[in-house]
């Protein structure tokens, strides 16, 4: 143990000397023949002195020291002293972080889930390599090239990377399909797939469109765009965006969006920092949708741009915000890439919303309290009571139409919504617990595959299930598991399981995520909420 501290120390100096010799360089050749000023003598004194234990470390220590491991290991507890999103990025990790904000990865072009210990299709990307190869839904994946995957209890992300890799390679995947004895084996050239950030977009009643955004990633505007085009020839008057768990993205996505919904020159955000500046970013036009009804969903788990899209539209008393007290993620990350393709994310400013609100929350004494405060927003019930919300007086801000608003780390809702526990009993735990709703949906949808590939909308869904014994066939199932069902306990979450049942098997027709939100928005208590005060 000690030595190992030893060495991560020495890995520690060798890291800040190697980073200090390129400063140092550039230092003398910034301040020439010229007098330096006392800052940059200090600064220099300090490269000096790095020099000099690198050359001691070098020349005297008692061990030969592997320079490069030293720099991978050290800079993510350099960057850890900093703030909680300032980080180190290797370069297979930069380059799929940077993938998923772009819009596009390469792979098979597959959904999949892990219900047991086997993954299955849930569904294949429209003219991706899976497709075209003769993938389908319900399919189990056995094995990929010479490695058997099924009844292993295989990671996720460990599957993931063995289907990924780069576009014009070929992997050999073997599957079983229901009804087929043999497996069955697909030859599949990788290809780039497009990522979709818009989850769904339907109308979640005669006039109400919903959109769900999962990121704001480099095709979000667009996405965005097309889908209110759909949805205002279905009829729109109304929206509700719903931005729960999602994490944020490219700011540029987050202004443009944010502006659809804003008048021309209303202020959407602005970026101010030690070294950085106050840059304001403005609505440059009328929006499209700068007048409509609207409902911004959010959640603890909605962040950074998010929060500058919620923070905006409250600040200039757009809309109503449902739901619970965002993340609180308001530091502004400068990529900076490296040539060996590893780079990092730095923090250059901070966001603070049209009032002057500061998004971010504080940091706490310690990276491990700041990664678990949601959990502390649940042990103080503020997931469930909106007194126990934390309000500073001292941090109060009114709008123009004399809401009151309040700083202090992360977007408080106008409506609050708690976390839903109802129906939520001791027979609901048993069964989510073993996942059995999903599992069941995969046995149900393997035995009706041919009538589920016909369905092409909801309404064809909900007539599918009006012919199908739903219930009684998940309840055998559930008594299949050793499950005891009292008909009391039933009465309080069979609802709530079935529509989850429902909504499981829509994803597994053609219409994927369209056949899936419908049916879970019937029982989404914030969704309700919004529909609601609109």
């Amino acid at each position: 143990m000690e030595n190992n501290q030893k060495v991560k120390h020495v890995g520690a100096i060798v890291v800040l000397v190697l980073l200090a010799i390129g400063v140092a360089a550039f230092v003398r050749w910034q301040t020439g023949g010229r007098m330096r000023t006392g800052r940059e003598a200090q600064l220099g004194r300090e490269w000096s002195k790095l020099e000099l234990i690198l050359n001691q470390i070098q020349n005297n220590y008692v061990d030969s020291v592997d320079v490069s491991s030293f720099i991978e290991k050290t800079l993510p507890f350099i960057m850890e002293e900093l703030d909680p999103h300032s980080i180190y990025l290797e370069p297979n990790d930069l380059k799929t972080a940077d993938d998923e904000l772009k819009g596009n990865i390469e792979g098979i072009g597959i959904l999949f889930n892990v219900p047991n210990d086997t993954a299955t299709v849930i569904n294949v990307v429209v003219g991706g390599p899976s497709e075209r190869m003769g993938l389908q839904s319900g399919d189990k994946i056995i094995k990929v090239d010479t490695q058997v995957v099924a009844g292993r209890k295989l990671p996720q992300d460990s599957l993931v990377s063995l289907l990924k890799g780069p576009k014009g390679t070929e992997v050999d995947v073997w599957v079983r399909r229901y009804g087929e004895r043999d497996l069955i084996k697909f030859s599949i050239i990788r290809d780039q797939i497009p990522v979709h950030s818009v989850d769904v977009a339907y109308m979640a009643d005669s006039v109400t469109g919903y959109i769900k955004l999962s990121k704001f990633s480099m095709t979000s505007y667009t996405e965005v765009l097309g889908a209110i085009s759909d949805l205002l020839k279905q009829g729109m008057t109304k929206m509700v965006f719903d931005l729960r768990d999602n994490t944020g993205g490219y700011l540029d996505q987050a202004l443009k969006i944010t502006g659809e919904f804003l008048d021309e020159g209303q202020l959407v955000v602005y970026t101010e920092g030690l070294h950085r500046k106050r840059q304001d970013f403005y609505a440059p036009k009328r929006g499209f949708c700068y007048n409509m009804p609207l409902a911004v969903l959010i959640n603890e788990r909605s962040a950074s741009s998010s929060e500058i899209m919620a923070g905006a539209l409250q600040d200039n008393d757009r809309g109503v915000i449902v739901g619970r007290r965002s993340y609180g993620k308001g530091l502004v990350q400068e990529p900076i890439y490296f040539s060996d393709n590893s780079g990092m994310r730095l923090t250059v400013a901070r966001f603070y919303t049209p009032l002057g609100r500061s998004i971010q929350k504080p940091y706490g004494n310690s990276t491990e309290e700041y990664a678990y405060d949601i959990v502390e927003r649940y042990r103080n019930g503020e997931l469930m009571q909106e007194d126990s919300i934390p309000r500073n007086d001292s941090l109060k801000y009114v709008t123009a139409a004399g809401k009151i608003l309040y700083g202090g780390g992360g977007i408080i809702p106008d409506v609050f919504v708690p976390l839903d526990t109802v129906g939520v009993n001791d027979l609901y735990v048993r069964i989510s617990r073993v996942n059995l709703p999903i599992r069941f949906s995969m046995d149900f949808a393997d035995r009706n595959r041919q009538e589920l590939n016909r369905i092409g909308s909801l309404e064809e869904l909900d007539a599918f299930f009006a012919r199908k014994p739903v219930e009684q066939e998940f309840l055998g199932y559930v008594a299949k598991n050793n499950i005891a069902v009292k008909s009391s306990e039933w009465k309080e979450c069979g609802h709530i399981l079935l529509t989850q049942v429902k909504a499981y098997v829509g994803r597994n027709t053609k219409m994927d995520d369209k056949g899936f939100y419908p049916y879970i928005g019937r029982i989404d208590n914030a969704l309700l909420k919004a529909l609601e005060v609109l």
